[in-house]
């Protein structure tokens, strides 16, 4: 076999052998081989899932791959970077062992409820499937689970209450809809049997008396060195990303206070009458599809890049996800073969927020921000760039299976820029978009920040707080919640700033080429799916 069939071979064995382990994630992408399964979080199914990573690994090694062409380069280096990645999540991180989060089944239960990938039936049989196996990953959990960080338990209390009004609500929904399932009814009792116990569990361990029996959710500067390494298949190592990001805070801060100066006052002052510019709650999903409209016709006058016409829907955003952003994209998986729309999920606030609290959100969340945030998540941004990504044909299902954060995110932050460079009107005065952008771009700054300091260098909620408050001019309520993600999180709040710092370099060099228009420069970044931008370099 020639080198090219052997890297097909294995490229094919990696993504079976990676769908059969984490079948919720396969459902994610659009893989329903195994949609009735969830993941085995026993011992000896992490020992044998480590085995074959090194399996892959040492064929992996065989493979000549300067024989391969540029584009399956790429690939190889995908894989072998997707393979590191998960030993050191099995050998280093061991997050299963401290982290309750990953034993939640409700995103693999509701992403069987959310599309029409397949006759509502099927699906249903699926979820019986899945319900069945939750007695016996929520025990494996509770086996492998020491010392847990306090705020992963609380999360965890949240969510998995979260997922028990899903396996009551949204199947109750389900089955109204198909007239019942039996094999549901079947399951479903100890299903939530479980789900109740595990909670049970989970409020008794955040009942200990002593802070000692808490563990640190920070994972300390090898190990975050490590896994931002991994994530994001960054040139840069984590001291001059950080390095970078503070000296890009002073140069967006004086960014910002030019063009506050220029609606007559102090970026506090400008953010604050901006702010008070409320959407209606109960007129957000209108607002939001009219911004969608408005900036679709905007790139296309433009003539800023491609655009393609695949299915879109704004829909209510499900209960468990909202509190956190007005909208956010939710994609079809890239692997899904069914003609299925990409959601654009809106959502009032939470009903049980106080008052205060949802005049702190909508403050944070005013419609001049909502514009900026809908050309991150829709136009130009998650929505187009992902339709450009899926017309891209490889050699390997890789490319879209192992589909770069850092890229993805850095591409939607960049039209953020694109966008109010030149010179989005939002509501009327495109001033007021370029202060909600600049803000933006502080906060993706400032997260970067953030992720670096309080994994490697012990910054404190205070010196957090302030950080964002004072630097980067955010509610209360929005920096709370972006504290816990930091503690929650590691690697990811880097991968908005890295791809974005990434996407801008390379689009300024191609743009350095006589007659490189926008859709020219634009269109070629796009063309290759969504691979890391230091391996697109390599074939753009």
């Amino acid at each position: 076999m020639s080198a090219e069939e052997d890297f097909a071979a294995l490229a094919g064995d990696y993504l079976d052998d990676m769908a059969r382990r984490h079948p919720d994630a396969a459902t994610g992408l659009g893989d329903h081989r195994f949609d009735d399964r969830l993941p085995d979080l026993s011992d000896a199914a992490l020992a044998a899932e480590r085995r074959a990573l090194d399996g892959f690994a040492a064929r992996l090694t065989a493979i000549e791959t300067t024989a391969l062409t540029a584009e399956l380069r790429v690939d190889a280096t995908m894989l072998s970077e997707s393979i590191a990645r998960r030993v050191f999540e099995l050998d280093e991180l061991r997050e299963y062992t401290w982290n309750p989060l990953l034993a939640n089944p409700g995103t693999a239960i509701y992403d069987l409820l959310a599309r029409d990938f397949a006759p509502l039936p099927d699906r249903l049989a699926n979820v019986a499937g899945r319900l069945a196996e939750i007695p016996a990953v929520l025990e494996a959990a509770r086996a492998s689970l020491g010392a847990m960080p306090k705020v992963h338990i609380e999360t965890a209390i949240t969510q998995f209450s979260g997922t028990i009004k899903l396996v009551t609500g949204e199947i109750d929904a389900a089955l109204r809809k198909a007239g019942g399932a039996a094999v549901v009814d079947a399951a479903r009792p100890a299903a939530l049997e479980a789900l109740g116990a595990h909670l049970d569990w989970l409020s008794a361990e955040l009942a200990r008396p002593a802070a000692g029996d808490f563990a640190d959710p920070r994972i300390g500067p090898e190990r975050f060195g490590r896994k931002l390494s991994l994530t994001l298949s960054a040139a840069a190592d984590p001291d001059a990303i950080l390095a970078r990001a503070e000296a890009d805070l002073d140069r967006v801060t004086g960014e910002i206070t030019e063009v506050a100066a220029s609606l007559g006052g102090t970026p506090r002052e400008v953010l604050d009458r901006l702010a008070a510019d409320a959407p209606e709650e109960s007129t957000i999903l209108r607002f939001c599809a009219a911004a969608l409209a408005a900036q679709t016709e905007f790139v296309r006058g433009h003539d800023l890049v491609t655009l393609y016409d695949d299915p879109i829907e704004i829909i209510d955003m499900p209960e468990i996800n909202r509190g956190v952003a007005v909208a956010y994209c939710d994609s079809p998986g890239p692997l899904e073969t069914a003609p299925l729309a990409t959601f654009i999920a809106v959502s009032p606030v939470p009903g049980d927020w106080t008052p205060e609290r949802k005049a702190s959100f909508y403050r944070e969340y005013n419609r001049h921000m909502v514009h900026n945030l809908m050309v991150h998540e829709a136009m130009p941004g998650h929505y187009l760039q992902l339709q450009h990504s899926r017309r891209f044909s490889g050699g390997t299902r890789l490319r879209a299976a192992l589909r770069s954060g850092s890229f993805i995110e850095g591409w939607a932050v960049y039209t953020e820029e694109l966008m109010a460079d030149h010179g989005y009107p939002g509501e009327g005065d495109p001033r007021a978009v370029r202060m909600q952008q600049l803000k933006m771009q502080l906060r993706t700054t400032i997260n970067a920040i953030l992720d670096a300091r309080v994994h490697a260098h012990g910054m404190t909620e205070p010196e957090a707080m302030a950080l964002m408050s004072d630097r980067g001019f955010q509610e209360e309520g929005e920096a709370a919640g972006k504290w816990r993600r930091a503690l929650l999180t590691s690697a990811q709040l880097s991968t908005y700033y890295v791809g974005y710092t990434e996407i801008s370099d390379l689009a300024a060099e191609l743009r350095a080429t006589p007659g490189q228009a926008d859709r020219t420069v634009h269109d070629r970044m796009l063309a290759h799916g969504s691979p890391p931008v230091r391996l697109l370099r390599t074939v753009v």
